[in-house]
């Protein structure tokens, strides 16, 4: 028998945003962790608000929200305010039930000078890495890193010289989008800077490529499992990945020897020296034309493992700029980039750590 195609809408529903979940869906046991770790923060949360005034907006659920969008590749603030609107499911992970009202995006801009200064990010990271931990995830012995470019919000033809003297020939057209032509010209971070970004740096990671307006994240990567354990992110410039590795291998816990997995970037003799000072073998892919480690290091066949195995670095960085959108970033300013790539990151976390311990959860 043929249903009837009966359009009326009801106005009640006795069924709430829980029921309707799957007991099985891959994001029950992400906000699990994320409950987990939200609990650790309460008490910093109280610290960043007065105890008068009206009431803001929990944070925690700010966080949830943010969280969705790098998990779901959400491109803006305003669309995911969009999807939390009509999406049950989203609904459900940030914690509102189906009649509560959505609050506007402008209230991400508001409050991120609040996380910011509270290192709420930072302590949420370490959170979650800590639940890695505990469930024995982590190896304490052999690590890996490397950098990335993170391309900035801001335009080449915003990059012109500190003088205000723009110098450029062929311009043509009438508003703020003109045809400028640099041919010839001698353009470098010591003469230019971004209007748009002054923190962005012009910059090149290999010989060939196009030099962009960006900054650059650095990853810290253990190597049982392929977790973040440590990141950063900087001014772009051709020593920051070896600082940025010394930062990071300085903070490591522990006594104990460890290995360090690296690129040929890092083969580098100031720099291999001073991590052998951390405790720390340098396993350093060998440049050709003379390296600074020698047979006494590449003859043990856990160099060959580490050459093997930070290469999954690879798909942290390929991660985080298609899933969680950070080829380009949306933020300027190395404070307010570093507080989105760090987040981007906890969240490779949770789904790196959800695949790994509930069977049947990753889709």
């Amino acid at each position: 028998m043929r249903g009837s195609n009966h359009e009326q809408e009801k106005f009640f529903s006795y069924i709430s945003a829980e029921q309707r979940v799957p007991a099985d869906h891959p994001l029950r046991p992400i906000r699990q962790m994320v409950n987990k770790a939200l609990q650790g923060l309460s008490a910093d949360f109280s610290k960043m608000y007065s105890l008068t005034g009206r009431p803001s907006i929990p944070p925690e659920k700010l966080l949830r929200a943010l969280l969705l969008q790098a998990l779901y590749s959400i491109r803006s603030e305003r669309l995911l305010m969009e999807q939390l609107d009509y999406n049950l499911l989203f609904r459900w992970f940030v914690g509102l039930s189906i009649d509560d009202p959505v609050w506007d995006h402008s209230s991400f801009t508001k409050n991120r000078e609040r996380l910011l200064g509270s290192e709420i990010v930072v302590k949420f990271f370490t959170h979650i890495r800590e639940q890695a931990r505990q469930k024995g995830l982590l190896s304490d012995e052999h690590f890996t890193v490397d950098g990335t470019l993170i391309e900035a919000w801001a335009s080449q033809k915003s990059f012109q010289p500190k003088d205000g003297d723009r110098g450029a020939s062929g311009t043509a057209g009438i508003g703020r989008d003109t045809d400028v032509d640099y041919r010839g010209q001698k353009r470098s971070n010591e003469t230019h800077e971004s209007k748009t970004d002054p923190q962005a740096r012009l910059y090149r990671k290999a010989h060939g490529a196009e030099a962009r307006l960006s900054y650059m994240g650095h990853v810290l990567m253990e190597n049982r499992n392929g977790l973040v354990v440590d990141s950063a992110l900087t001014i772009s410039s051709g020593t920051a990945e070896r600082e940025a590795a010394l930062a990071m291998v300085e903070q490591l816990p522990g006594s104990q020897r460890v290995t360090l997995g690296m690129d040929k970037a890092y083969d580098c003799s100031p720099f291999v020296n001073k991590i052998r000072q951390l405790n720390a073998t340098p396993h350093v892919a060998q440049n050709k034309r003379g390296s600074a480690i020698d047979g006494r290091t590449v003859r043990h066949s856990g160099y060959g493992v580490s050459q093997r195995v930070r290469k999954r670095v690879e798909e942290i960085f390929g991660w985080l700029k298609t899933v969680g959108v950070h080829r380009k970033t949306r933020f300027r300013g190395v404070r307010r980039v570093d507080c989105a790539f760090t987040l981007a990151l906890a969240a490779y976390n949770l789904v790196r750590i959800r695949n790994l311990c509930y069977q049947g959860a990753s889709t």
